[in-house]
């Protein structure tokens, strides 16, 4: 990595571990702590949404007027305000407000460091960026909410305030770290290799004529919806009220999902990065229809309570190299469908897609709770649809977009000579 890249990372990281400490407890923050009851800390929850929802749709066109870098700052520190004035909320207006400010911070940093990286790498380098940075935020995640589970305590508001305050603090670092970040120039893939030609004119209009991008960003929300968006609502009520998972069997399936990120990343990296990308999110598809299978033996009751925790865990886990399998390969995706100028713009897009499906997950929590049965075989149908649509999408690809591991020949040869071996890659 070169300068720029070693410090966005960093900065990712740094950011990814405050986040860490208050996203486990911010249910008990406003429920318990704060004594405002359930319906306010889902409230809190929707005010977040809605804040990185409200502020998504504007923020492509400002990265690519912009650049990347002051959007990053600029959010960071709206994040920052979000966060400390969170920590120090009591009322119910107060903590609606700082809720909205850091959803928008925090979901407006998403495609400007997306961008960032982009920018920062080549087409040949950007897998392996990408998949850096997810391993850099799951494991600050991981390590934050462990050290933040060694601070809190329900008895002491003021231990709550000091977790939002060093959040707080992470975001400035960001903003200190990117503002040293010196922006590079790199090469870029031709928009002419690609088969499905981008409309011309430009914002949102242009995007959503760019077939290829239509499909991905249809084939993210059914990825995100399946699997971010069940973590902690629908698979969560499942395994509670189905299969009898206690809360603290939970907290192990999703420190197993984590875990399972962190050791298997750079092993999957090496598998995948050769291969068609559509081929390889077909078969996180298949992956993620193993683990709602298991998902459902744990709720079937024929085995013991450590055979269900177990299963239960298990499904976590696949989840989670289903997920590192999609790190390296949507991100790039993105940028390499994106037109010249349009970076920011698409990872926008792709990121509101990310937090529509986020908001709606919750919806399976009705199904995952009284119609168990029912929830597991629906979402074993959208796993198994995500492979399809992934196929269909890499029909539409460029060999070059298709296969990341072509880019350097492709770019050394030219544009003539690049053209013809895309065609023979394809066929």
């Amino acid at each position: 990595m070169g300068a720029a890249m070693r410090r966005i990372q960093a900065g990712n990281a740094l950011t990814a571990f405050g986040i860490g400490f208050t996203v486990p407890f911010l249910y008990i923050y406003v429920a318990q702590v704060r004594g405002l009851g359930s319906m306010a800390a889902t409230s809190a929850f929707v005010a977040f949404a809605l804040g990185a929802l409200v502020a998504l749709p504007f923020t492509g066109r400002v990265i690519d007027r912009r650049g990347p870098v002051p959007v990053v700052m600029g959010a960071a520190v709206a994040a920052s305000v979000g966060a400390l004035s969170l920590g120090l909320s009591t009322g119910i207006v107060p903590i609606l407000l700082s809720a909205l400010a850091l959803g928008a911070g925090q979901a407006v940093m998403q495609p400007a460091l997306a961008t960032m990286i982009v920018w920062c790498s080549t087409p040949s380098t950007r897998t392996r960026a990408f998949a850096l940075q997810f391993f850099m935020q799951n494991l600050g995640l991981g390590i934050g909410g462990l050290v933040g589970g060694q601070i809190v305590d329900e008895s002491r508001p003021g231990s709550f305030t000091l977790l939002f305050g060093i959040e707080a603090v992470m975001f400035l670092v960001l903003a200190v770290v990117i503002a040293t970040v010196r922006m590079p120039h790199v090469q870029n893939i031709s928009d002419a290799m690609a088969k499905d030609a981008v409309p011309a004119g430009g914002g949102w209009k242009r995007l959503l004529r760019h077939k290829a991008m239509v499909q991905l960003c249809v084939l993210g929300f059914v990825l995100f919806f399946a699997c971010y968006g069940q973590f902690e609502s629908g698979l969560a009520a499942f395994g509670t009220e189905a299969a009898g998972i206690s809360p603290s069997t939970l907290g192990f399936a999703l420190a197993a999902n984590t875990g399972a990120i962190v050791v298997a990343q750079f092993v999957v990296l090496r598998l995948v990065e050769k291969r068609r990308r559509s081929r390889v999110i077909a078969l996180v598809g298949l992956i993620w229809t193993v683990a709602w299978v298991i998902a459902g033996f744990s709720g079937l009751g024929h085995g013991s309570a450590m055979m269900a925790a177990g299963a239960f865990i298990t499904t976590y886990a696949l989840f989670g190299i289903g997920e590192a399998m999609l790190s390296p390969t949507l991100a790039p995706l993105v940028a390499d469908l994106a037109p010249e100028g349009s970076v920011g713009q698409y990872n926008s897009a792709f990121a509101l897609v990310k937090q529509m499906a986020l908001a709606l997950g919750p919806l399976g929590v009705p199904l995952g709770a009284g119609i168990p049965m029912l929830y597991i075989g629906v979402f074993v149908l959208v796993s198994l649809g995500i492979s399809v649509l992934a196929l269909r999408l890499g029909r539409r690809l460029s060999a070059v977009q298709d296969n990341p591991s072509v880019v350097s020949r492709v770019v050394a040869q030219g544009p003539a000579v690049a053209s013809e071996r895309a065609e023979r890659v394809s066929a």
